[in-house]
């Protein structure tokens, strides 16, 4: 009995150690495959870093005229930053009422660029202007400037090949576009047509744009007047949100209230051509269901371009902000005839009668609060500017309370009518709070 106990014993300890010494080899089979693999992606990491290493040095040799480049544009866009350039060049091309040369037109889009950047739609719109009266077989210069600047702002418009910039390092060609003109120039027209996207985008400076003079001549009637204007601006034709519209119910309720935050400052004053208009230091604030926006300027339209239930007012004050996602927002006041304006009368006495740059009278403060009632309760709607380009994606909050101006500081307003006639609202809804 002992010596076959003994037995099953050596038996299971002989399958034991073989077992053992079955799964050590696999277990090493399985660890040289392990190092095999290891060493395969070390000697591949090492071949990308000496790769990597090598586009690093090629963009240590370019970086000095990298830099120099960057510096010399961004002392270029320093000296464009104030405005006075491109206000003082559009004021001139307004005076001049007639349609300018490409050159020119590129010229002027140039300096929108500098001073405003790619994400200003007056920007896009000037190139695509002068696309638009490009002669295409002559004038490449001016193609491959509007191409690339329109590109640079996220338009979907293709570049040529003969335009394209070279690649940085690391980067690889460039994609070769359209080498005949008549498919680029086609290609612009899809820039022109996605016109109403251009506001997904965020808007820089283009609030100051509203109701400013623009390089192309437009008026409140005539040839030039509003039915025209998008013969050279196609938002204020083809867009789908534009403004003013005629306010009337029913009414989508909003329980959200604004809540303005205006600072005294310098009055600065100027006669654009088109409208009396202040633009406003910063600092002056209004939050809008919570959302802070900065007040940047603000001008009159005579008669008032919304309606409310189908009967404009006397005049209109447009407060025009932004947030920091550029979206813009117009709190509009209804000026009705009644008693004299105070705060009218002041703006009245120093602004300029003839179109021009803007006046800084000595000593005269400001504090855009006083032009507002005391109830802030409104009427609300999506639109657009109301002059061009017509911009849309622009909240539109009109005030229920009027404020008195006299029939006297109603004639001296130095325009007797500036005002957009009622757009079609295309289903829009209008709230009421």
């Amino acid at each position: 009995m002992i010596k076959l106990i003994a037995i099953i014993l050596l038996a299971i300890s002989t399958a034991g150690a073989g077992y053992f010494g079955w799964t050590q080899k696999k277990s090493s089979a399985a660890a040289t495959e392990q190092v095999a693999e290891l060493t395969q992606q070390v000697e591949e990491a090492d071949k990308k870093i000496e790769a990597t290493e090598e586009e690093l040095a090629a963009s240590k040799e370019k970086l000095p005229a990298l830099m120099t480049k960057a510096q010399e544009l961004e002392a270029v866009k320093a000296a464009f930053a104030s405005g006075m350039v491109l206000k003082d060049l559009e004021a001139a091309y307004a005076k001049e009422k007639k349609a300018l040369s490409t050159e020119r037109q590129l010229g002027l889009a140039g300096v929108r660029l500098l001073t405003n950047g790619t994400k200003d739609p007056a920007t896009v719109e000037a190139f695509q202007k002068a696309l638009e009266m490009t002669d295409w077989k002559g004038q490449q210069k001016v193609i491959c400037a509007a191409q690339n600047a329109l590109a640079a702002a996220g338009e979907k418009v293709k570049v040529m090949s003969e335009c394209q910039p070279e690649a940085g390092p690391g980067k690889g060609d460039s994609k070769t576009g359209s080498k005949g003109a008549p498919s680029d120039k086609a290609e612009s027209k899809d820039a022109k047509g996605s016109d109403e996207k251009k506001n997904d985008k965020k808007l820089d400076k283009s609030a100051q744009g509203h109701a400013e003079a623009q390089p192309v001549h437009w008026e409140y009637e005539g040839a030039m007047g509003p039915e025209n204007w998008g013969k050279e601006f196609p938002t204020c034709g083809r867009g789908k949100s534009q403004a003013p519209l005629s306010v009337k119910g029913p009414y989508e309720k909003v329980r959200y209230s604004l809540a303005p935050d205006y600072k005294q400052g310098q009055l600065k004053i100027v006669n654009n051509g088109h409208t009396i208009q202040v633009n406003v230091p910063n600092g002056s604030k209004i939050r809008i269901d919570g959302r802070p926006f900065e007040l940047v300027q603000f001008h009159f339209h005579r008669p008032s371009e919304e309606h409310i239930d189908g009967k404009p007012s006397a005049m209109v004050i447009h407060l025009v902000h932004k947030n920091m996602e550029g979206e813009l927002a117009v709190l509009a006041v209804m000026l009705r005839e009644g008693n004299e304006n105070p705060v009218i009368k002041t703006l009245w006495t120093h602004a300029p009668k003839n179109a021009g740059s803007e006046v800084l009278p000595d000593g005269v403060m400001f504090n855009p609060a006083s032009l507002l009632p005391k109830e802030l309760d409104f009427f609300h709607y999506d639109g657009s500017l109301t002059t061009p380009p017509c911009t849309e994606k622009v909240k539109f909050y009109i005030l229920k309370t009027q404020v008195s101006i006299s029939k006297e500081q109603i004639s001296d307003f130095p325009f007797k009518m500036n005002a957009r006639p009622i757009q079609p609202s295309n289903g829009r809804p209008i709230y009421s709070n």
